[in-house]
């Protein structure tokens, strides 16, 4: 008799911890930076809030169209390790841009060309990530690596923070240091991360990427894909998050905490929600998320106070931890595996696309009508999200690992 399958985090494979790993130092880079960057925009470099929000929108769309050809691209090789060292190795590139910036267009072009590299390892990685777990922990693997990505998301802040004081609030300082672990990043991926080898026979997409293999994915993967849509747009950049802090009156040296407290709460949540998604239907968590997006927003916006401000953060921490790597692993688990890296590339095009919008109007409704305006209008859309999940999710019910 074989032995059982062993389940939870500690049968998640090493090369999915590498993996892991990997995106945790890329993000100590990237929150070093993103920690400071809009408080650096609109006080340094005199750059509107709207232009803030255009700014992070084009950004993450620019990196979620190009998830489609990467994904769609590694699909076709059949190897996915070596596109997502040229992201990642692209994205340390761009670092040393930040420190030297003096007008927001600067910024915006280092943002651009590292959103591409984000976008070229993004759908690569995380079909990878489910090419080497088995489909029995693939909740659990992909939570691993959203809270190792997630504990360099608050990790980066603290460095910063640390940084700000040793460098006497020199903000360029702290940006020149986030170009150390990018490069971390980059030799942990080369020489930790082993990549399965590619199944013989194994039917690959054909030149160039025909919309009949993408809409025979399946009307399962196309649900999954609203639902992402649906939760983007209730969910805009947090650099709003990092703008409402110094709004209500936090010291720009104290700023990069914001970040902290979310990815904290982010980090311890991600990997223990993963892991409970494989016993369950994951779409109940993913409601669970919803509500505790409306409740940040609506912290947020009615409790003005740095207190009430790190509070409202912490809820929105808990939403990403309670969504995120499940709805990854919903698009592993809908997407035909021989297309599984242009599945991701889509998702993320769709989810990318939202945020773009997402976060356009919540920099107007800012800059128009303020800041209460912008979070309650992201209430309602997270409002509108959880009755339509609710509603899917009671007329389609499922035993575990169900897709909407």
């Amino acid at each position: 008799m074989s032995a059982p399958l062993r389940t939870g985090l500690k049968a998640v494979p090493r090369s999915v911890w590498a993996i892991g790993f990997v995106s945790m130092f890329m993000d100590i880079s990237s929150e070093m930076i993103h920690a400071l960057l809009p408080v650096f925009l609109v006080t340094g470099l005199g750059a509107s809030v709207a232009l803030v929000g255009l700014l992070e929108g084009v950004a993450e769309a620019t990196a979620s169209i190009t998830k489609v050809f990467s994904g769609w691209l590694s699909d076709r090789l059949g190897h996915r390790k070596w596109l997502a060292v040229a992201g990642y190795g692209l994205g340390a590139l761009t670092k040393p841009v930040f420190p030297i910036a003096v007008t927001p267009w600067e910024v915006f072009g280092a943002r651009f060309a590292d959103r591409i590299g984000k976008g070229l390892r993004g759908a690569p990685r995380d079909a990878l990530v489910a090419d080497i777990a088995p489909p029995p922990i693939r909740g659990a693997a992909f939570g691993l690596r959203q809270s190792l990505d997630t504990i360099g998301a608050f990790a980066g802040p603290l460095v910063a923070m640390a940084l700000m004081m040793v460098l006497a609030g020199n903000i360029r300082a702290v940006f020149a240091w986030a170009v150390v672990p990018a490069v971390l990043a980059v030799l942990v991926l080369i020489f930790a991360v082993r990549e399965p080898r590619p199944v013989e026979g194994v039917r690959r997409p054909r030149l160039p990427i025909r919309w009949g293999d993408v809409l025979a994915m399946g009307g399962g993967f196309w649900a999954v894909i609203a639902l992402g849509a649906v939760f983007t747009m209730a969910r805009f950049s947090e650099a709003f998050l990092v703008l409402r802090a110094q709004d209500v009156g936090l010291a720009i040296a104290l700023v990069p905490v914001v970040m902290v407290v979310m990815n904290l709460v982010y980090s311890a949540v991600a990997a223990p929600a993963g892991s409970l998604s494989d016993r369950m239907d994951r779409r109940w968590l993913l409601v669970l998320g919803l509500a505790a997006l409306i409740a940040a927003d609506v912290v947020l916006a009615l409790v003005a106070t740095v207190p009430g401000v790190l509070l409202g953060v912490a809820l929105w921490g808990l939403h990403m931890g309670l969504t995120q790597g499940l709805l990854a692993a919903l698009v592993a688990d809908t997407a035909p595996s021989h297309l599984r890296g242009t599945a991701f590339g889509l998702f993320n095009l769709a989810s990318g696309v939202t945020l773009l919008a997402a976060s356009v109007v919540a920099g107007l409704l800012w800059s128009r009508m303020g800041p209460e305006a912008t979070f309650i209008a992201g209430a309602v859309f997270a409002l509108l999200a959880t009755i339509w999940l609710v509603s899917m999710t009671l007329r389609h019910p499922a035993r575990r690992n169900a897709t909407p």
